[in-house]
């Protein structure tokens, strides 16, 4: 294949790629773009580990051909930095979320989606939306993180 040009924003940043436009998302971010947070879990999108923001909505870029990305796209990088954490950073952190760490940044991506739709979801909508995997099962901190970071976040729908 030959590369195109593809132009993308990243966390803000408007990118001017050539890389084929079948490549996944995740691959742009990672090898191209050096943003490693975004994480490969499964290949197929089912484990959400890649999971990313791209328009308001959690997207499994393992699957996504960087050609068909329509929107801004949103990673881990993205959210909050070390000394001024997105609440839902903060949440994942003083809830004591991670374990091995490897799917959160999908978590909180996809937790920080939910909150935008639903600033003070149920723990139906939690169980219903939070759909990404983790082998450390730390679910029940996952719920109490989400449900912290409701409390915390400004009644704007969600938006830090």
């Amino acid at each position: 294949m030959t590369p195109n040009p593809i132009d993308l924003m990243v966390n803000g940043v408007q990118h001017q790629l050539s890389v084929e436009s079948e490549m996944p998302l995740l691959w742009v971010l990672r090898d191209v773009l050096g943003l490693t947070g975004t994480k490969f879990g499964c290949g197929v999108g089912q484990c959400g580990a890649c999971t990313v923001r791209i328009g308001g909505a959690p997207v499994r870029s393992c699957t996504l051909p960087v050609g068909a990305v329509s929107g801004p796209v949103t990673t881990i990088e993205g959210l909050g930095t070390p000394e001024a954490p997105h609440p839902v950073q903060q949440a994942w952190i003083d809830a004591q979320v991670a374990q091995c760490g490897y799917c959160q940044s999908g978590q909180i991506i996809a937790a920080v989606c939910l909150l935008e739709q639903s600033p003070s979801p149920s723990p139906a909508e939690i169980e219903a939306v939070m759909t990404n995997l983790c082998r450390c099962g730390t679910y029940a901190q996952v719920r109490t993180a989400i449900a912290r970071a409701a409390a915390a976040l400004p009644a704007s729908g969600g938006q830090a």
